[in-house]
């Protein structure tokens, strides 16, 4: 069973101050220092933020499914502005899901250059006989990370974590 979902929203800032975050692993850094319900700890196994990147994300221990995963960068396009991730161990991959991609894309606004769109597209593949785990499918969580982006980029001074 395949299956796609996906959320955007426009943000007021240029595209290219958009992909500071969403292209390098500050995304990771403000979801975790904003969205502590949804992210224990990220640890960076491997890389720079760019394509091979890995990280293991720790969840709460109040996530009685998913203790962690394992995800990497397969693809960061500083052209294209889209960052894709793969869950390559633990996570949804431990509920008989063969596939768990997230694609990021930042979106330049062609009639204004101080705004842009976020886009989140999360990409996943069901084993048949795990099908009653599409239920625990959702985009809010991504969904959560762009509008904790968002704020981070209209905040800097607010929400800055360096």
């Amino acid at each position: 069973m395949f299956g796609t979902l996906s959320d955007e929203m426009e943000v007021k800032v240029p595209a290219s101050d958009a992909w500071k975050v969403y292209g390098t692993l500050k995304l990771a850094d403000v979801a975790l220092k904003q969205l502590p319900h949804l992210l224990d700890k990220i640890d960076v196994l491997e890389g720079d933020g760019s394509a091979g990147t890995k990280l293991k994300l720790t969840f709460p221990q109040g996530n009685p499914l998913i203790s962690y995963s394992k995800e990497e960068f397969v693809v960061v396009d500083d052209q294209k502005l889209v960052k894709v991730a793969e869950v390559f161990e633990g996570g949804y991959l431990n509920l008989g899901f063969t596939l768990y991609r997230v694609t990021f894309q930042v979106i330049p606004n062609p009639n204004d250059e101080s705004s842009c769109t976020t886009k989140c597209t999360l990409d996943y593949h069901l084993k048949e006989e795990s099908a009653a785990n599409v239920s625990l499918i959702s985009i809010e969580p991504f969904t959560a990370i762009m509008k904790a982006a968002a704020n981070y980029l209209l905040n800097p001074t607010t929400t800055s974590f360096d």
